[in-house]
């Protein structure tokens, strides 16, 4: 008996040879399997690569700095603070970040004496006192310290602690940004931009935009294409070159 009847009309299932069946549903279910396969390999995303391991955390010998501290080592003084601040190596206490960053501040040392002032200015560890932050942060921004600098420009431009100052913030913006910092540097350019604190200049708005934003800055990046839209080919052209001749300023060349 074949397997169709006259014309289109099946043999009932029922009639059909018991092995032949076991094959069809065989045949049937595997070829399920493979279009079940076929698509759920087309519909899903590429695997996403395993992760390398994770670096590993720089290791601090807790020991060693604090004989290095003990003995009036600035720079370890400074570290020390820094463990206990972020609960490096030992248990975080804030109370033992302020002494240690104390100690340092009071050699001169300026990562220290900004440290110390987001502490103080936080009140973290010691009694909260804006007046000697802004202490702390122009002597270490005197020195060249990036982070002081950034500080201090933002208490002027928000009154906190010292009258509200835009001239004095966009002093301190240019400085930090001078150093390196790449959101004093966008903060720099939008003066710039506007003349806030300084004259306008759509020339140091661009370079300093410019610059900001090829270190990653985004909001830089979103500005940069409105200041370009206001400025001649020309100015543009100053921008880019002026750009290309920034150097960081050292540290030890910052000034008042």
């Amino acid at each position: 008996m074949g397997h169709y009847g006259h014309g289109r009309r099946l043999i009932p299932l029922r009639f059909m040879n018991k092995k032949l069946l076991t094959i069809v549903l065989v045949i049937v279910v595997t070829g399920l399997a493979l279009l079940f396969a076929v698509f759920n390999q087309v519909s899903q995303p590429p695997p996403v690569p395993a992760a390398g391991p994770a670096p590993a955390a720089p290791t601090v010998n807790i020991d060693e700095l604090k004989t290095k501290a003990q003995a009036g080592d600035a720079a370890a003084q400074t570290r020390l603070g820094w463990a206990y601040q972020k609960g490096t190596g030992v248990k975080a206490d804030m109370k033992e970040a302020v002494k240690w960053f104390r100690k340092a501040a009071d050699q001169s040392a300026p990562e220290a004496q900004d440290a110390l002032g987001e502490m103080t200015q936080a009140g973290q560890g010691t009694k909260r006192d804006l007046n000697e932050a802004i202490r702390l942060y122009r002597l270490a921004g005197d020195k060249g310290n990036v982070a002081a600098q950034y500080n201090l420009a933002y208490l002027y431009e928000q009154g906190m602690g010292v009258d509200k100052d835009e001239k004095q913030a966009a002093h301190w913006y240019q400085l930090a940004a001078e150093g390196g910092d790449p959101v004093a540097q966008y903060d720099i350019g939008q003066r710039y931009m506007l003349g806030v604190g300084v004259s306008n200049n759509l020339v140091e708005a661009l370079k300093w935009l410019t610059l900001a934003s090829a270190q990653g800055q985004t909001d830089s990046t979103r500005l940069l294409a409105n200041v370009k839209s206001r400025a001649t080919s020309s100015e543009i052209a100053e921008a880019a070159q002026r750009a290309q001749q920034f150097v960081v300023r050292s540290p030890t060349t910052a000034t008042k």
